[in-house]
């Protein structure tokens, strides 16, 4: 009985530590190594399968968190980011990955998404930001974020979709009155 009782409690530290090492401390999200994993292996996958299932990659910046990150210290920033991170995983679709990429961005993959789903999607996460109040203390937070995707159908690497995302997101992602910029990987 004894023993069973030490399996159990070996079993829930393993559960643990793998949860961490996949895991973004703050964020709770998908950190950016297990993020890339799973969406590498969705499209081998795909390729197993003969699949024409696709996907999109939606890349969340956040243009003011280093600015918060100076002003009001990195807590504030920390809170930000956990707070944007949790009204994206209420704005995704069920079997949607959610990951930190970096200091200040975000990532999500949508396997399987149309760019109009991807549309509706993006559309969610810019007018739950916008609803949301952001605050130091007392004092308001102005959030700047720009979101930029890429689709893609045939083969490729989570680098390539990555790196479209955030082009998208940088060059004209920033305008909450349009769509969000989509550009389509070309086929390798």
């Amino acid at each position: 009985m004894l023993l069973q009782l030490k399996v159990g409690e070996l079993k829930k530290l393993q559960d643990t530590v793998n949860y961490t090492q996949r895991h973004d401390a703050v964020t709770k999200a998908l950190n950016g190594t297990a993020f890339a994993a799973a969406v590498e292996h969705y499209m081998d996958r795909r390729k197993r399968i003969a699949t024409d299932a696709g996907g999109v990659m939606i890349a969340v910046v956040i243009d003011t968190l280093d600015e918060i990150s100076r002003r009001y210290g990195p807590q504030w920033a920390d809170t930000v980011i956990q707070s944007l991170a949790s009204i994206i995983q209420s704005s995704v679709r069920s079997g949607d990955l959610v990951a930190r990429l970096a200091s200040n961005e975000l990532g999500v993959f949508l396997p399987g998404a149309s760019i109009e789903n991807a549309q509706d999607v993006g559309t969610r996460i810019r007018q739950r930001v916008t609803a949301a109040s952001f605050t130091a203390g007392e004092m308001p937070l102005s959030i700047g974020v720009r979101l930029g995707g890429a689709v893609f159908e045939g083969a490729t690497d989570f680098n390539h979709i990555r790196q479209l995302a955030d082009e998208m997101a940088m060059e004209r992602g920033g305008d909450a009155d349009e769509p969000i910029p989509i550009s389509r990987l070309p086929a390798a």
